[in-house]
């Protein structure tokens, strides 16, 4: 997957934002106001964090090695993914889709049926 996709794919879910809270070169997506996926559009190859369920978190660490733990972040709950293409894309669109469910779930019921 390259990136241009991988922020098509983020900007299409419900209720989610780009932002940049830490300045013009980190890309920020929210849904509710929450994170669930970070990625520095300047570096090569490109990498994203998303956020995982521990335990499957670490399955993929041993499964792939372009996925590590989250840099800059809670390495239980988050991964870098590096899209250099030795994911498979179909692999990084369902880590995000993970990601964004994972974040959707920890909101506030008000939030939550404001998405559905």
């Amino acid at each position: 997957m390259i990136l241009p996709d991988f922020i098509d794919h983020c900007l299409a879910k419900k209720g989610v934002e780009e932002t940049t809270p830490f300045g013009p070169d980190v890309l920020v997506y929210k849904v509710c106001g929450k994170v669930f996926a970070l990625t520095a559009p300047d570096e090569v190859p490109s990498r994203v964090n998303l956020k995982c369920d521990p335990d499957r978190a670490l399955e993929l660490r041993d499964e792939y090695e372009a996925i590590i733990p989250g840099y800059h972040m809670n390495k239980k709950h988050w991964n870098t993914v590096y899209l250099d293409e030795t994911v498979p894309s179909e692999l990084v669109r369902e880590l995000t889709d993970h990601s964004y469910e994972l974040v959707v779930k920890s909101l506030k019921k008000s939030d939550r049926e404001k998405l559905s």
